[in-house]
């Protein structure tokens, strides 16, 4: 596909859809985030431990999310993107709206299964739709104002879940939030529209690759593997934090469930959103001269990002001391979001590209999200005995780590990206 001959890659219809997937993406992790700011209460009320509360923030979306994204992005590349992303948002906006009808253990898990397959059609088909409406030199900046539905997303999803549950129960909470998602979809359907098939298409004329033939692409490239797994062990500590951090503030500092919203909204807003934003501009600038780029800046990021997270989740002696260590690794954790998804992308033909974003996500997310925050919530379990009410925070430290693995891997990614860039 030449972008030149693209109308959709002109004029300002390019960023009315990219705030649409901005919007859409925003309440598929306001979904996720909800029920790590509702911990306290669902605990209080069931009696969960924590090994348990970790498998319904990790194993129970991803048991689906991960595998059901594959298939429906070879669908989206076929037929519809905006379609699948509509379904996807439905769906999991009516789950979320479940959860709050939960009655044990075994319903939320359902409920967060449910949501786990609705959100599965709705990132790949995005990325897909983003790289077809803009040029090659702004999908950096692109995907990563896309990506700032996830710290727009988690902090809403800490702020509103907190507020909502104070003033009323936690159950609203899940009832208000999902019934919001369910209102946006059909906007979201009447305004977003696909590039039509026939400019995806390569020369040959050929239709959309079978799966094995796109994953044959990918797995021939080492670029895909080192960036895959990579983002896997970051996502494995961003993911468990994420559900966990509510808890950790809450417990070391005894604060309750406004105050920690407050601290926790405010330090994902700030830094998440200057991470991201931080991510696309470079990788535009830096990429456009050396590919390699796009697994440098993450790879550089992880790094720092580890130490500093240890010393913030260490800084106990007050929450500003602790808010002030934490800000800068929650903007670094997330500044891989830009460059690994657009080197992605150029890693297989036009036409591929839902199923490539799919396969790279599979990994990521069954690792990360799978195992991230019941490992975090285990390992909190098993300290619970000697370290207290310490123990969840004890665990988030040994698990921020992931980062320096995540960092060498995608050091190794910079030179073999410079070979497995597909100029297109």
């Amino acid at each position: 596909m030449n972008d030149s001959t693209n109308p959709d890659t002109r004029g300002g219809y390019k960023w009315l859809v990219l705030a649409m997937l901005l919007l859409v993406y925003t309440f598929n992790f306001l979904d996720r985030q909800v029920l790590g700011v509702l911990a306290k209460p669902i605990q209080a009320e069931f009696g969960f431990a924590d090994w348990q509360f970790g498998l319904l923030g990790g194993v129970a979306f991803a048991l689906l999310y991960s595998t059901l994204a594959v298939p429906l992005a070879l669908v989206a590349d076929k037929t519809s993107r905006t379609w699948v992303i509509t379904f996807g948002l439905t769906l999991w906006s009516g789950f979320t709206a479940l959860c709050g009808f939960a009655q044990g253990f075994w319903s939320l898990f359902a409920c967060r299964v449910g949501v786990g397959v609705g959100e599965a059609g709705g990132v790949a088909p995005s990325y897909a739709l983003i790289a077809d409406h803009f040029p090659q030199h702004q999908r950096g900046k692109a995907l990563a104002i896309y990506s700032l539905g996830i710290p727009l997303g988690l902090a809403a999803g800490v702020l509103l879940g907190g507020y909502i549950a104070s003033w009323v129960d936690w159950r609203t909470a899940f009832i208000v939030l999902g019934v919001a998602g369910i209102c946006i979809a059909p906007v979201f359907r009447l305004v977003v529209r696909d590039v039509p098939r026939a400019k995806l298409m390569p020369a040959s004329g050929v239709p959309q690759a079978p799966l094995g033939a796109v994953f044959g692409i990918l797995a021939r490239k080492p670029s895909f593997w080192l960036l895959a797994f990579g983002a896997s062990f970051s996502s494995m500590c961003g993911y468990a934090l994420a559900l966990w951090m509510p808890s950790v503030i809450g417990r070391s500092f005894g604060l309750d469930l406004i105050a920690t919203s407050q601290f926790l909204g405010s330090l994902l807003l700030l830094g998440g959103v200057l991470g991201v934003f931080a991510g696309g501009y470079l990788a535009d600038r830096m990429g456009s001269a050396d590919r390699g780029a796009y697994a440098k800046i993450p790879a550089i990021a992880w790094l720092i990002t580890a130490p500093l997270f240890a010393l913030g989740l260490s800084s106990a002696s007050s929450p500003t001391v602790a808010w002030l260590f934490l800000i800068i690794p929650n903007g670094l954790n997330i500044l891989w979001l830009g460059p690994v998804t657009t080197a992605i992308q150029h890693l297989v033909p036009p036409h591929m590209r839902a199923t490539a974003a799919a396969s790279f996500l599979f990994i990521n997310n069954l690792l990360g999200l799978g195992a991230g925050p019941f490992l975090m919530g285990a390992l909190s379990s098993a300290l619970k005995e000697s370290q207290g009410d310490e123990a969840l925070r004890y665990a988030a430290i040994a698990g921020v780590s992931f980062y320096l693995v995540a960092g060498v891997l995608a050091l190794f990614a910079v030179k073999t990206l410079r070979k497995d860039w597909h100029e297109q």
